[in-house]
């Protein structure tokens, strides 16, 4: 038997570059004003010496955060790939550390769609899809392709939907 499996193929929306721009660069504000808040405290309490030097620490740490905030967009962009077939899922992300998942259909249980505050601006959508043991999602596709990924999906899985 040589029945070789390809690896996937198919790219994200390019939009993903942006969503994922903004959702990190989100986080990095919420960061830095957590972080002024503690100074703040750390200020006006007059806590211990080490607490200073732990909060002096964060900031060094949260003023890099916005450099990779913009560079790790790309990454993800670039090497996420996905794929479906009668037989399996196929995914592969990580820039840093590749990771290669097959899913046989004969394991998915479900599938949806999804989509969040800044997915909806973007008019991007999620799919998640739902195996005994796990969940996978396929992040930043557009309505239409995540809408057809999905039914072929639960298609090839036999997934049957409920009353």
């Amino acid at each position: 038997m040589d029945s070789e499996i390809s690896a996937p193929q198919k790219k994200l929306s390019k939009n993903a570059i942006k969503v994922w721009m903004i959702s990190d660069l989100i986080s990095d504000l919420i960061g830095f004003i957590v972080l002024t808040v503690l100074f703040y405290l750390d200020y006006h309490f007059s806590w211990l010496e080490w607490i200073g030097w732990i909060l002096i620490g964060l900031a060094v740490l949260a003023v890099l955060s916005p450099i990779w905030s913009i560079m790790r967009p790309f990454l993800l962009y670039k090497n996420w790939r996905y794929d479906v077939d009668e037989e399996f899922l196929k995914l592969k992300f990580g820039a840093i550390f590749e990771e290669h998942h097959l899913v046989p259909m004969t394991k998915i249980q479900a599938v949806s769609t999804s989509q969040g505050p800044i997915y909806r601006k973007y008019r991007l959508f999620s799919v998640k899809i739902e195996t005994m043991g796990s969940t996978h999602t396929i992040p930043a596709l557009s309505e239409e392709i995540a809408t057809e990924l999905r039914n072929k999906i639960a298609y090839y899985a036999k997934i049957k939907e409920v009353e």
